[in-house]
């Protein structure tokens, strides 16, 4: 039966409003993934949205109707309003709404629980990469990766120990990087946020909703390559789950 939902996030940052518009609009790259926007108010959003809202250094509004690919979902609709703080900075509240049509409960609960660790990745880009440009890589683990306890897994083959919570100083072997040091900036039982001087790599334990581990790599280096980062990972991933 459809429902509709829908999922607020609030947050503050140092990031300046301008700033914010910057990350959400030109730079998702860098804390989700690239996207483009026509920039006007009905220019064209991804996924084959529309622009319902275009101020600048204000509010991004785009929404979609029957989501192309995705069964359980007829609309979606992702708002963005900015505000500068008093003495600097900006508070930013981000509202993901739309219609579920199929296994309500469990659809809400992935698209919260993902909305949270999206938008913690965005205040990390805000306070440590803003206006860097970013190369994104993702890649997903094989069927194996589905396994109850397979984020667990791949947080052992990174060398994670198992108490390290968030704000933790970790050593890590990262396919194609080596041994670097990292801090473990987001831990749950759902995911896993590593970053580094020069990216930020996230674990997405998407084996507790139906499908299976996957990694994204938002890469602020010099010369990255998304290609073959993003082929380094998926070797890696089958390795772990062989």
């Amino acid at each position: 039966m459809s429902e509709e939902f829908e999922i607020v996030r609030e947050f503050e940052t140092d990031a300046s409003p301008q700033e914010v518009w910057q990350a959400i609009t030109t730079g998702t790259a860098g804390w989700l993934w690239p996207m483009e926007y026509e920039p006007r108010e009905g220019g064209a959003a991804p996924f084959g949205g529309t622009i319902t809202a275009w101020e600048p250094g204000k509010r991004l509004t785009a929404r979609v109707e029957d989501v192309e690919g995705i069964t359980q979902q007829t609309r979606n609709q992702l708002d963005h309003v900015i505000e500068a703080r008093e003495g600097g900075g900006s508070w930013v509240r981000y509202v993901h709404s739309g219609i579920f049509v199929d296994d309500w409960d469990n659809q809400y609960d992935g698209a919260a629980r993902h909305n949270t660790f999206y938008i913690h990745t965005l205040g990390q880009y805000l306070r440590y990469f803003t206006g860097r440009a970013a190369v994104f890589s993702a890649a997903d683990g094989p069927a194996a990766a589905g396994a109850p306890d397979a984020l667990d897994t791949a947080s052992r083959a990174l060398g994670l120990p198992d108490d390290a919570g968030e704000g933790a100083a970790v050593r890590v072997d990262l396919p194609g990087v080596g041994p670097v040091d990292a801090v473990i900036d987001y831990r749950d039982p759902y995911f896993v946020g590593l970053r580094t001087d020069t990216a930020m790599y996230r674990f997405f334990g998407r084996n507790h909703f139906g499908a299976t581990v996957g990694v994204s790599v938002h890469d602020f280096a010099p010369g990255a390559d998304a290609e073959r980062t993003g082929d380094t990972w998926r070797t890696w991933l089958d390795g772990v789950y062989a």
